[in-house]
């Protein structure tokens, strides 16, 4: 009787979302936030669009920028982990007397002596939790994965930690594990679920329309698991003092973990503070795992200090990376070349403890026009580390398999890859119907394709030199606008007229100080040195996630509201005697150090005169964002075109990437030289999709077998060509500041691209990644 009061309750809720959604959609626009256009898009001469170089340059280059693992704290003490080593079952016994007498050794915690701690609530549970994994952290005998934290270790130095905890000694009941994706997957498998949304839709009959195209191409795609590799390993340093915890972190949600830890050790939210002013590199690794629970727990036993700073493997053993894909990809087109049947299907694997299937059936969602349309992402649940986001989750393995069948199709029909593409632009969502907010995806293919000389690529085989294969390929690349609830500012007007802004963002080294901090000179008519942009505090306003490429709009819109009530205060405060009075918020705008009317500029009055004249030395607004409605009322998509030339040898197969181009078609870009950096990061990202990252995982027993950067191979130097970017600069007029993220779609459509260049070079098709020299020769 429950699952049919369940099922109803859930077809009752999926009615009443349906229903909202449509209403959003024929809601009037102004009723939308981004219903008007940002003002500041109309601002072409100011701070925003010039190529600014990092203000936090000069810090880390003198190495002055603390990071997490870098705080110094009187009688800190210094954490190693020990892990797991089996996939399922119990500790029978474990020995930490050894380790306890180590020199240097304060403590050594475990399941028998760790303190209460609840779970960590899981990721979109509550508007705040953070958790990853589902599961009690070191309260029980029970091992989930081949890895999993058993026991900490506090001492006087890190070496010391180390050595100690190679004394531990462990016996174990082992138990049949699901570690095995063939074997687990004929079991098996079940609709995966991402954001809380089912992977799945039909519309028309796909298969038939298949079957029946004159053109067709089936095929399957597979990528492998991904794990996380940011330049500065994930740390955390804190402190109690009594019930008040003081965490500085390496964080991409600051305000999250706040919370979530306070649920954790039974804390009123306001008595956790987490800092993280500077992150070296997130990708959607840098959230809150066992590691920052475990210091927490040890340093409050331990009365003192604690850092705990992931080693290279402790990374691969506590967090999360990519899982891997099975990906059917099938497009059936008429003679004209139009899609009759898209089809985008397979398997991934997940945890029982978490919910994150790689939903790599979102690029296909929103890419192109097709007759028929059916999409399914089926899950299997193996025991091992949870999976998680990492950098353009499911575009970046999507784009893989969607963009290589493009390819395919192109060759089999002998046309144009770009022209197939142009020739299936939808002219609405595809999926929702909802109209596009701003789409010139044909210009950042023609404009690509002009200057990367694509006129020149000929059939495949067709070029060589002495040994060398040569060949250019091309994808689409693709990312969804994302803004999160809970966006919010505060903002501090001092009497000298300067400003300062408070958001708990992050900086992770994408330029987001600097981009926001010329978007607030401009906004408000002030010098750059007459801004200060501070972030990275869970006591600043805000609960803003650095992921899904949504910062910069959280940002963006959160001030905006601050500005609003700032304006409706200061129009207060000028009174009558003022050039502004009788004027409106709507009216005036920041010019020249102060508020003028927009289309008067001569009534104009300086921040400092309004304050003066009310005897204010400073004015404090805080404002709240708007929910995100414009992502329901518009379909908002960045998009690029990946164009990439390879050099294949053909006597050893090494694959050489000679040149790569992106351009972009991703609304305004805010600062060209940060842009840019962010773009070619995420390329060379891809490239390591493309021809080496793979996580080894032993299906014997579960374990990560490559957990370094000797053995999980990584794009260098000598891997990556001269990459230029380009892009349309075509302000979407429903985002704030007429942009949309960036941070993500770089790394979408290489995979695809890289391969499609191989096909061009030395017409052997490769489905499956990494593409290793042992696949071409």
């Amino acid at each position: 009787m429950s699952n049919i009061v369940n099922e109803a309750a859930k077809a009752v809720k999926g009615v009443v979302q349906a229903g909202v959604q449509k209403a959003i959609q024929l809601a009037p626009d102004a009723f939308i936030p981004g219903g008007r256009p940002d003002p500041l898009i109309r601002e072409q001469h100011g701070q925003v669009g010039r190529p600014l170089s990092r203000l936090d340059g000069p810090l880390k280059v003198r190495g002055a920028a603390p990071f997490a693992a870098e705080f110094p704290l009187d009688g800190m003490l210094y954490a190693a982990i020990a892990f797991s080593t089996i996939a399922k079952g119990r500790i029978v016994r474990i020995d930490t007397e050894a380790a306890d007498q180590a020199p240097g050794v304060k403590l050594v915690m475990t399941h028998l002596n760790a303190p209460h701690m609840a779970k960590v609530p899981l990721f979109m549970s509550q508007p705040k939790a953070a958790g990853g994994i589902d599961l009690p952290i070191m309260q029980d005998d029970r091992v989930h994965w081949n890895g999993q934290p058993i026991a900490v270790v506090l001492a006087d130095t890190q070496e010391q930690a180390d050595h100690a905890t190679s004394l531990i000694h462990v016996a174990y009941a082992t138990e049949p594990a699901a570690v095995h994706y063939a074997e687990t997957k004929a079991k098996g498998t079940e609709t995966g679920k991402f954001m809380g949304q089912p992977l799945k839709l039909e519309f028309g009959k796909s298969e038939a329309a298949l079957t029946a195209a004159p053109h067709r191409v089936d095929a399957n795609y597979t990528t492998p698991r991904h794990s996380h590799n940011a330049i500065e390993p994930h740390a955390t340093t804190l402190a109690w003092d009594g019930d008040t915890l003081r965490v500085h972190d390496a964080s991409q949600l600051v305000s999250h973990t706040a919370w979530s830890l306070a649920q954790v050790f039974g804390l009123e939210e306001a008595q956790v503070h987490v800092t993280s002013p500077f992150v070296g590199g997130g990708f959607g690794g840098k959230c809150l795992w066992w590691h920052q629970v475990l210091a927490a727990a040890a340093a409050r036993m331990a009365g003192r200090p604690v850092r705990l700073a992931l080693s290279r493997e402790g990374v691969y053993r506590v967090v999360g990376g990519r899982s891997l894909t099975e990906q059917r990809v099938a497009i059936g087109a008429a003679g004209d070349g139009t899609f009759a049947a898209i089809i985008h299907s397979g398997t991934t694997a997940m945890t029982p403890h978490n919910e994150f299937p790689e939903p790599f059936i979102l690029p296909t969602m929103s890419a192109y026009a097709s007759g028929t349309l059916k999409l399914g992402v089926e899950a299997v649940r193996l025991d091992m580390l949870a999976n998680t986001f990492m950098r353009a989750p499911g575009e970046a393995v999507g784009t893989f398999g969607l963009e290589s069948a493009i390819d395919e199709l192109a060759v089999a029909m002998d046309v144009d890859p770009i022209e197939l593409r142009l020739k299936n632009e939808p002219k609405k969502d595809p999926v929702t119907g909802a109209p596009f907010s701003q789409r010139d995806v044909e210009k950042a293919f023609r404009d690509g394709a002009e200057r990367f000389g694509w006129s020149r690529r000929g059939p495949a085989g067709g070029r060589r030199e002495d040994e060398w294969q040569i060949g250019m390929g091309v994808a689409t690349a693709c990312y969804p606008y994302h803004r999160m609830p809970g966006g919010a500012a505060r903002i501090t007007l001092k009497h000298d007229g300067s400003l300062v802004v408070e958001i708990a963002a992050h900086e992770m080294g994408m330029g987001t100080m600097t981009a926001h901090t010329q978007v607030v000179a401009d906004r408000f008519g002030l010098a750059l040195d007459q801004v200060a942009f501070r972030y990275g505090d869970s006591f600043q306003p805000g609960v803003v996630l650095a992921g899904g490429s949504q910062q910069t709009a959280s940002i963006g819109i959160s001030i905006i509201a601050a500005q609003r009530k700032l304006v409706d205060e200061l129009l207060k405060l000028a009174g009558n005697d003022s050039p502004l009075a009788g004027l409106s918020a709507d009216d005036v705008g920041g010019m020249g150090g102060g508020l003028a009317k927009l289309d008067e500029p001569g009534r104009h009055e300086s921040y400092s005169s309004i304050l003066a004249r009310a005897q204010r030395s400073e004015l404090v607004v805080e404002g709240v964002a708007p929910p995100p409605l414009e992502t329901q009322h518009w379909s908002m998509h960045s998009h690029g075109a990946i164009f990439c030339e390879v050099r294949v040898n053909a006597v050893t197969g090494e694959v050489r990437v000679s040149r790569m181009l992106g351009s972009f078609d991703c609304g305004r870009i805010l600062n060209p030289k940060t842009a840019a950096s962010q773009f070619r990061g995420g390329m060379i990202m891809g490239l390591g999709l493309a021809l080496m990252e793979e996580t080894l995982f032993d299906e014997r027993n579960g374990r990560i077998m490559n957990p370094n950067l000797a053995d999980y191979h990584l794009p260098v130097h000598m891997d990556v060509p001269a990459i230029e970017m380009m892009w349309t600069d075509i302000a979407d007029p429903h985002a704030p500041m007429g942009a949309r993220g960036i941070g993500e779609i770089g790394i979408t459509g290489v995979g695809a691209a890289v391969a499609n260049a191989i096909y061009n070079a030395t017409g052997k098709r490769i489905r499956d990644l990494p593409i290793t020299l042992d696949k071409l020769m």
